[in-house]
């Protein structure tokens, strides 16, 4: 049996023209944010505080870094200072059950494990069978 697949997920609709929904919300508040600005400001002073307006809103409603709406990471960057970054580290003996290794006095031989070949195939199949 054949079945369709869904293709292009991650593609929001468009609603008017090339914009999508949030884009177009982004839009009208961009629209209605330099209509309110040009009312409360006189001439020059309204096009110098709605230019930066203007691209913040573009910004918001088109620039993705990383795949990511811009802001996602206005709103990570927000938390990020609000949060405090000390890291605290603990000592293992503070910890319940820790018991330290004892230091190796130096008459000590050391003993080291060699690997044969059979040892490595026995691992293989092991491996491979499992």
């Amino acid at each position: 049996m054949m079945f369709n697949v869904p293709q292009f997920i991650d593609v929001e609709d468009k609603v008017a023209g090339p914009l999508t929904v949030k884009q177009l919300f982004w839009m009208i508040g961009m629209f209605a944010t330099v209509l309110s600005v040009a009312a409360i400001f006189p001439g020059t002073v309204t096009f110098v505080v709605a230019v930066p307006i203007v691209v913040l809103f573009v910004l918001l409603a088109f620039y993705r870094p990383a795949g990511q709406p811009l802001l996602s990471y206005v709103v990570h960057a927000f938390f990020f200072m609000l949060h405090p970054k000390v890291l605290m580290w603990r000592r293992p003996s503070s910890l319940p059950g820790y018991q330290p290794m004892k230091a190796k006095s130096g008459n000590e031989p050391v003993h080291l494990k060699t690997v044969s070949a059979e040892d490595i195939r026995r691992v293989a199949k092991l491996m491979d069978t499992r």
